[in-house]
């Protein structure tokens, strides 16, 4: 048959070659595929969550393909933020800040990224913001549906579909909080790290998943009215077991486990060993669950026993004893060896391998009456059924005396057969009734060839694998069976990784449900491998010695704990429906807490909080508070809330009332909101932000008013009109301008605000500090000029000829400046000054009342015949400060600066005279200011010139400060506040211009400056002449009401001066108001937290000084030059406060010694009581609380001894002649130490011709009469008096010091006043009961925190864990 053409066979060769033909054409398109995604440039993509939909706004970085469209872009942000797509906007940004002016990207657009603007090879930073107002909606767990065989196992970012080699596709893994409120993929819930609690995180999980240990806790029912909740570590540890299994969250917190342990935040700080914490933490619970049915639940599930014995080689005698054990630990490698152990197994075999006791370590035998060689060694009896190991990787190396970590590899079996441990021979080896639990020192012994059956006498308690039989035979068998059944299955492997020093803790643990392997890491839960717990068991390629391990990985398991394979025993979780009543009612108790709580969450996701100000309408004063609004509520609700926020009810009406947009920073009012009262404030806001660009201002008007509209663009100026007749300048007014306009416009709107001419308006923009610029060019805009957000101008509109004048010298220029450097302080005057006293004095006699200092000054303005009479007192008052000038300058001549006669002078100036001539000479102040005021014109006349003021002297120097200023009695009586005309024509509300600056114009005194070395300038140059000169003068002075709890009688002055003058001439100011010359009293700045420190460079200007600074006036007299002000204390080496504040006193630069101490003589009797003779004392060097340097008489300040301003000193006094008379000797300060009365003797000074530590313990011995050979001394901690605990000084000091000069390492004794602890080697420390032990720590404890010191200081020692069971850790001192 012929076949037909279209039926016609295809040709196998044919096939084949189109088959092949058109592969290598599929071939050749894939790989231009590939080769034209290789060559397409990438953009990336910084995207900036600015949101508040989660608690931390994340940043997340996309790589992208240049020809990604907008639609794909927007698609990606959402997949990797967590958001739905559509429900959130897109704006470009500059990394940091949002711009509300700008349009979002165009989120449904086809365009590629690349024609949309984004930039390849740059960083294109994006803002992810809320949509329309509303948060974007976070993606539902349900939706999240992935298969977790591939993503968990994933680390990075999963490469897109249709991405041919797109490996550069990077997501930040920043950690954020808000991830905690998801729970994990792996349906277990993480613990939240508190700092340093990974410990016990691990630990925490690994109990968690053991089946047997949650069961039990379960079961077990918390009685509230026999215990507080709070501090119940059952009850505590169930709510976190249900929280794991029931709660949504990725994780949760431990805080409420850890203050049931009695522990305050600081534990969180702690790191300690998962170990030790398994160990105290099953101790607690033994003690909480005593008379229950879990009372033996630990030692059912953890507790083990093994014997440990030694057997004699020659006879067969065995001495053996019982102990139990929890944990079992396994060396890494044996000691001094460089090789480590290769596995668990072979650890196990070589902690039961039995070692020969034989030479000088035999043993001696009680049935052969003799030392014999032995074996000793342990067997294990039988284990528990949960077994813990622990490799002992910390270690201690003594070539650094350092504890290091041993990163050694060891393996361990995913099944451990434990049979081979247990030695069947070894159970019929006697056992008597004394088998105890760990630690118990009964011992039994019995010899080889003896058999007995009361094994069956053991405590009967299951300990997971029973052993009890009752007759031989029965055990043997049992024992028998049993070596087949002792496998175990891993578990849990508890990982640490980092060093000795510390690290972080994890585990690895398998779950019994589904036999998965997960990593509990904190918070964070992910599904691992068999392989990564292979990773765990540490190591490294190659052999490096001993130190191999510290190149190892430091990651690698710490402890492993493995369940006994028994499906007769293994339990499993309880399910819901099986769970006791209690439980049950846990569960929903803590459903409906966290349903609660992401109720609340939901609503601060929703609720704006921002700043908000007011400027209270009564008190003018700004408030500051913090708004907190739902989103959905409108503008008017949102100012009701506003108004009972700022407690407005009683000082203005709820309609008088709006909010505005307000920057605070710039005080700038930014826009007003009308006709949007029912907006939402979501709307208004922009939106709910963690974090707002702006604040609102809750503003007022009184009800005859209506609110100004407030217009986005508007600048805000603040306008000050100067009146230059008065010399003053008004408070602000309030205009709103364009930065379009032109000065003349603005010149016209200010005019309508203040009503003041155009045409001859000069205006002065105050651009920054001290910038004054005059607006002078009408068509210049506001912006071309500098003009902000927020300004201040000034503003003079009078015909005067000023105008005309060039602006840098005009009178309105020089009103500005001083304006500008004006600052107001507030002075303290000295409560028992002369001043005072004379003020006080006088007003009782014209008033009766001498209270009222206002009232007092209003009346030294009264009739003529009480000023006749004060005239008269200013007779005497001048001819006695005459006297006292003079004899003060006597003193500068003479160079006499050694030597101080400020108590006879306080005496003369505080007697009654002195009170009526300081009186009168306010009185004769008050009439020549009249005189000025009354005949203006003869202002000129009054000034006198610089010699002039030289050379009169008929008064002091003081007087004729005082009679060249006419500002004080103004300003101190002008007690209405109403402007009044002075001479100069300034009122008492402007700044006021001394006639000092005047009087001494022209002068050229060349002040003495301090020499380099000084700690102060000097107030006057060699002949003892005031030196008070400065440019600017300007000072005003009113009384200011005092401050409470300021202490009675204390008076306030409120001073606004030029901040540009000095210290010397601020204190000259000050003179007439303290009533002593500027020499006799002292400045202190006062601080935060009412510190005091003392200003005394007096040619430094008071610019470091800012508005509403405090200052304290102290008499005393001020330094000279060469001269420092130093502080003396008592140095008590036996009194509990060994530092004893003295007094301040004056040393000068030349100065020896001795000459300090002459002038510290007649001081110490008065000041201090303290009668001493110029050898009964020595002063020396203070260091903190630590005496130093013993100064000797010959010394030379700033010579053989180094001074500084507020230098402190130590006086110490003698009990006999002074020993120290070189500077090759050493002080030192020796204690004697008993420990057999368990009591430290007083200190008494040693003095050491060398730093020989034989002679130190040559004078130890004399002073003790201890033999020499037998003292042992040790270098005291801390500072003096280097307190200790007379429980840890015996073992805790480093005693005897293998040294043979103190000033090497470790002692480094090379200064006097070390403290030196020493004892009798041959004295027995005293036993101590326990009682005698708690009581002496109680005592302890008492002293030593009186003096700032704790019981158990130890700079080497870490801290103990503990769980205090009472939850009060202050209670337990008692406890180890």
């Amino acid at each position: 048959m012929v076949p037909s053409e279209e039926n016609q066979l295809v040709p196998k060769e044919d096939m084949f070659w189109s088959c092949r033909q058109s592969i290598f054409a599929e071939m050749k398109k894939k790989f231009s595929q590939v080769e034209s995604a290789a060559e397409e440039p990438r953009v990336l993509c910084i995207i900036q969550d600015t949101t508040n939909s989660k608690t931390v706004n994340e940043r997340v970085t996309l790589n992208v393909p240049a020809s990604t469209s907008l639609k794909r872009l927007f698609e990606d942000v959402a997949s990797k933020v967590g958001y739905v797509n559509g429900t959130f906007d897109l704006m470009w940004g500059n990394g940091d800040n949002v711009t509300d002016t700008q349009t979002p990207i165009d989120q449904n657009s086809d365009k590629t990224i690349l024609d949309a603007g984004f930039e390849p090879g740059k960083k294109n930073f994006l803002h992810l913001m809320d949509k329309d107002g509303e948060q974007p909606h976070i993606i539902p767990e349900e939706s999240g549906t992935t298969d977790d065989s591939a993503q968990d196992r994933f680390i990075g970012p999963l490469p897109r579909e249709g991405s041919v080699g797109c490996t550069n596709d990077y997501v930040s893994q920043s950690y954020s909080y808000s991830s905690v409120l998801s729970k994990s993929e792996t349906g277990y819930v993480g613990l939240v790290n508190q700092a340093m609690t990974c410990y016990l995180n691990s630990l925490l999980q690994t109990l968690f998943m053991t089946p047997e240990f949650r069961n039990a806790l379960y079961k077990w029912e918390f009685e509230e009215s026999e215990e507080d909740p709070v501090t119940s570590i059952p009850y505590q540890l169930q709510r976190l077991f249900v929280l794991l299994q029931t709660s949504k969250k990725r994780a949760i917190e431990t805080t409420d486990v850890t203050r049931s342990f009695g522990w305050d935040s600081s534990e969180a700080w702690q790191q300690h060993d998962v170990q030790e914490l398994c160990r105290v933490m099953f101790d607690a619970l033994e003690q909480k669950w005593k008379q229950t049915e879990q009372a033996d639940l630990i030692n059912q599930l953890y507790q083990g026993k093994l014997k440990d014995y030694v057997r004699c080689l020659e006879c067969g005698y065995e001495g053996w004893r019982i102990d139990t054990y929890l944990d079992i630990p396994l060396v890494i490698r044996p000691y001094g060896s460089n090789q480590a152990f290769a596995s668990v197994e072979e650890a196990l075999h070589a902690f039961i391998q039995p070692e020969i006791l034989d030479g000088p370590n035999q043993y001696f035998c009680e049935r052969c009456k003799k030392k014999c060689d032995a074996r000793k060694g342990l067997r294990f009896l039988h284990f528990p059924y949960l077994l813990t190991l622990q490799l002992k990787r910390f270690d201690f190396d003594y070539t650094t005396m350092h504890r290091i970590k041993l990163n050694d590899r060891m393996t361990f079996p995913e099944e451990l057969d434990m049979s081979v441990f247990i030695d069947v021979e070894d159970e019929k080896s006697p056992q008597t009734e004394s088998c105890t639990d760990s630690g118990a020192e009964n011992e039994g012994s019995c010899h080889s060839d003896q058999m007995s059956n009361d094994f069956s006498n053991d405590d009967g308690v299951d300990e997971g694998i029973c052993l009890e039989s009752n007759s031989a035979a029965e055990r043997i068998s049992k024992a028998g069976s049993e070596k087949n059944s002792l496998l175990y299955e891993l578990f849990s492997v508890m990982v640490h990784s980092g060093s000795a020093a510390g690290g972080h803790y994890y585990a690895c643990i398998k779950s019994f449900s589904d036999d998965q392997w997960y990593s509990f890491n904190d918070q964070h839960v992910s599904k691992i491998t068999q392989e990564d717990i292979k990773k765990t068991y540490g190591g490294s390629s190659g052999s490096r010695g001993y130190y191999s391990s510290a190149f190892a990985s430091s990651t690698n398991a710490y402890m492993l704990i493995y369940r006994l394979k028994d499906p007769m025993r293994n339990a499993k979780f309880l399910e819901a429906q099986d769970y006791p009543e209690h439980i049950k009612q846990l569960v929903q108790k803590e459903r409906e807490l966290e349903e609660q709580e992401k109720r609340q969450r939901e609503i601060e996701r929703n609720t704006c909080k921002i700043k908000l100000f007011c400027m209270h309408p009564t008190k003018q004063i700004m408030m500051e508070n913090k708004l907190e609004v739902h989103k959905d509520r409108t503008l008017k609700e949102a100012v009701e809330i506003a108004y009972k926020l700022m407690d407005l009810e009683e000082a203005v009406p709820l309609d008088c009332c709006r909010l505005v947009k307000y920057d605070e920073f710039h005080d700038y009012l930014e826009r007003s909101y009308e006709g949007e009262e029912d907006t939402p404030m979501g709307l208004l806001l922009g939106g709910v932000k963690s974090t707002y660009m702006f604040d609102l201002l809750l503003e007022t008007r009184r009800p005859d008013q209506i609110f100004q509209c407030y217009k986005p663009g508007e600048v805000m100026v603040k306008v000050h009109v100067v009146d230059l007749k008065t010399e003053s300048v008004a408070p602000p007014i309030s205009v709103r301008a364009y930065l379009n306009q032109t000065v003349s416009e603005f010149k016209q709107l200010i005019s309508k605000a203040t009503h003041l001419p155009a045409e001859t308006m000069r205006v002065v923009l105050e651009r920054c500090y001290n910038d004054l610029r005059l607006l002078n060019v009408s068509n210049k805009t506001l912006k071309a000029e500098g003009f902000f957000r927020s300004n201040k101008v000034f503003i003079e509109s009078s015909e005067s000829l000023d105008r005309h004048v060039a602006y840098t010298d005009s009178h309105l220029w020089k009103l500005l400046d001083r304006h500008a450097n004006t600052i107001r302080l507030y002075v303290s005057l000295p409560e028992q000054s002369p001043g005072s006293q004379f003020r006080r004095a006088v007003y009782q006699k014209s008033s009766g009342d001498s209270g009222n200092l206002d009232e007092a000054c209003e009346r030294v303005k009264g009739p003529a015949g009480n000023r006749k009479s004060v005239e008269a007192i200013l007779e005497e008052s001048t001819e006695k400060l005459k006297s006292l000038s003079l004899q003060q300058q006597q003193e500068g001549d003479n160079g006499d600066s050694s030597k101080s006669t400020e108590a006879s002078d306080f005496e003369n100036i505080e007697s009654p005279l002195n009170e009526i001539d300081s009186s009168a000479s306010a009185e004769n102040r008050e009439l020549e200011n009249q005189i000025q005021i009354s005949d203006p014109e003869n202002l000129q006349s009054e000034e006198r010139s610089d010699s002039d003021v030289n050379n009169d002297r008929s008064t002091s120097s003081v007087d004729s400060d005082i009679l060249s200023s006419s500002h004080s009695s103004d300003t101190l009586c002008n007690v209405d506040n109403a402007p009044l005309p002075l001479a100069n024509g300034l009122d008492s509300h402007s700044i006021t211009s001394s006639r000092r600056s005047k009087a001494n114009q022209g002068k050229k005194e060349t002040w003495d400056t301090a020499e380099e070395d000084s700690g102060t300038d000097s107030e006057y140059d060699e002949s003892g002449k005031s030196r008070g000169e400065a440019q600017y003068m300007y000072f005003k002075s009113e009384p200011y009401a005092a401050e409470e709890g300021s202490g009675e009688g204390q008076k306030w002055l409120m001073v606004h001066v030029d901040k540009r003058i000095t210290l010397s001439a601020f204190k000259q100011h000050l003179e007439p108001f303290v009533g002593v010359p500027s020499s006799h009293f002292k400045v202190f700045r006062v601080y935060a937290s009412n510190q005091e420190f003392e200003s005394v460079r007096l040619n430094e200007t008071l610019s470091s000084f800012s508005d509403d600074n405090k200052i304290t006036i102290r008499l005393g007299r001020a330094l000279k030059k060469g001269e420092y002000r130093v502080k003396v204390y008592q140095l008590l080496v036996n009194e509990q406060e060994p530092c004893k504040f003295l007094l301040d006193a004056v040393f000068a630069k030349g100065m020896t010694v001795r000459q300090s101490k002459e002038e510290l003589l007649p001081q110490l009797q008065e000041q201090c009581g303290l009668d001493l003779t110029i050898d009964r004392f020595r002063l020396r060097k203070k260091t903190w609380k630590n005496p130093g340097t013993v100064f000797l008489d010959y010394h030379i300040y700033e010579e053989d001894i180094n001074i500084s301003s507020n230098w402190e000193v130590f006086l110490e006094v003698l009990d006999g002649i002074e020993k120290m008379k070189s500077m090759s000797q050493l002080a030192v300060l020796s204690r004697r130490w008993r420990p057999s009365e368990m009591k430290l003797d007083s200190f008494q000074e040693v003095v050491l011709e060398s730093s020989s530590v034989e002679e130190l313990k040559e004078k130890l011995s004399e002073i003790s009469g201890i033999p020499l050979e037998n003292i042992e001394f040790a270098k005291g901690r801390g500072t003096f008096p280097c307190d200790i605990s007379i429980l840890e000084i015996h073992q805790d000091l480093d005693w005897n010091p293998k040294v043979s000069t103190l000033n090497v390492w470790p002692l480094y004794i090379c200064d006097d006043g070390a403290v030196i602890f020493y004892r009798d080697k041959t004295e027995e420390l005293m036993e101590l009961t326990d009682e005698q032990r708690n009581e002496l720590m109680k005592k302890e404890s008492s002293r030593l925190q009186k003096t700032g010191h704790r019981v158990t200081y130890s700079p080497r020692k870490e801290k103990a864990l503990k769980i205090y069971l009472d939850g009060a850790p202050n209670k337990d001192l008692t406890q180890d």
